[in-house]
């Protein structure tokens, strides 16, 4: 089913999203003279700082009848707004404006105008989302990938001013730091199974980082997740796992391991302690329980995404 003009919707924009830095205002405003070219009426609602959009998106919904939220931002932004309305009646779309733009990428619209012609003929869809259960109690969902060891140290590592000036760049200048250390290592408890490893992806989506497909079997409707491992002890074997990624090895390469699973543990191996990372942005350390919130979601999907998604339409 087509998404209705009528709905009451509101783009909700991080105004420090790297897409909006530069020009910002003149593509949002362009954006809601355009959707109003096709019958679609919004308006625009800014973020107030860092983990405001969550509130922002679930005051929307509950107190002011909005029914689709359009989030112009990054990743970090979209996990955010997903916490504040997972399991309400609202449809939420994407408007690609961060550095990765994992989301947008795997619906096949990741840039900006792509996305925002895209908007009119989407389809609203039922989807599960990935959920974080930490033992002192707290919870959070994800739409797109959680990541423990390597590759949410680096995350951790990023400078943020770097990240605004250079974007993607910045990833790869905090993973070249740690060349040549030793890496902590975590274990992976999945259907009595127990494995070792110093990286461990828990991914909603094929792409990683917008660029690198790591997940290839999993599918947003999908109702498990695609778990990768990789087994490491020094940085630089990273190199050789980067290039079976790159060359599309990744379920028959030695030293990763591939599966699908509803749910999984993961541990600390050590002493040392552990990152995690969830859509992009740190989101602590292990210990970690991570499983499947079915029928989370609502989420606009681009006619050109039907395929894979018809049998679960709303």
């Amino acid at each position: 089913m087509q998404m209705p003009a009528g709905c009451p919707t509101r783009v909700i924009f991080n105004p420090e999203a790297g897409g909006l830095r530069r020009g910002g205002s003149r593509m949002l405003d362009d954006a809601i003279q355009r959707l109003a070219a096709q019958g679609i009426v919004a308006s625009l609602q800014p973020t107030s700082g860092p983990n405001t959009a969550g509130a922002i998106a679930r005051h929307l919904v509950q107190n002011e009848g909005v029914s689709r939220v359009l989030v112009a931002g990054g990743d970090g932004t979209l996990n955010e707004v997903l916490n504040g309305i997972v399991g309400l009646d609202v449809e939420l779309g994407v408007l690609p404006a961060g550095t990765a733009n994992v989301l947008a990428n795997e619906l096949g619209i990741g840039r900006w105008h792509r996305a925002l012609s895209a908007v009119p003929a989407s389809r609203p869809c039922r989807i599960p989302v990935g959920r974080l259960e930490f033992p002192n109690g707290l919870s959070r969902c994800f739409l797109m990938m959680a990541g423990a060891g390597l590759d949410a140290r680096m995350v951790h590592q990023v400078d943020p001013g770097l990240k605004r000036r250079v974007g993607k760049l910045a990833y790869w200048v905090a993973g070249l730091s740690q060349l040549g250390r030793k890496l902590e290592q975590l274990h992976v408890r999945v259907d009595g199974r127990q494995m070792q490893g110093s990286f461990c992806l828990a991914s909603r989506v094929r792409n990683y980082g917008g660029d690198l497909e790591i997940a290839p079997t999993i599918r947003l409707t999908d109702d498990d997740l695609e778990v990768v491992l990789f087994e490491a002890t020094l940085t630089a074997t990273y190199l050789a796992h980067l290039a079976n990624v790159v060359a599309g090895r990744v379920q028959s390469a030695q030293g990763i391991t591939t599966l699908r699973a509803r749910s999984i543990e993961l541990l600390p191996a050590g002493s040392e302690p552990v990152h995690l990372q969830v859509d992009g942005e740190h989101a602590g350390y292990l210990p970690v329980r991570i499983s499947i919130c079915p029928d989370a979601l609502t989420l606009l999907t681009p006619p050109s995404y039907k395929g894979q998604l018809a049998a679960k339409a709303a």
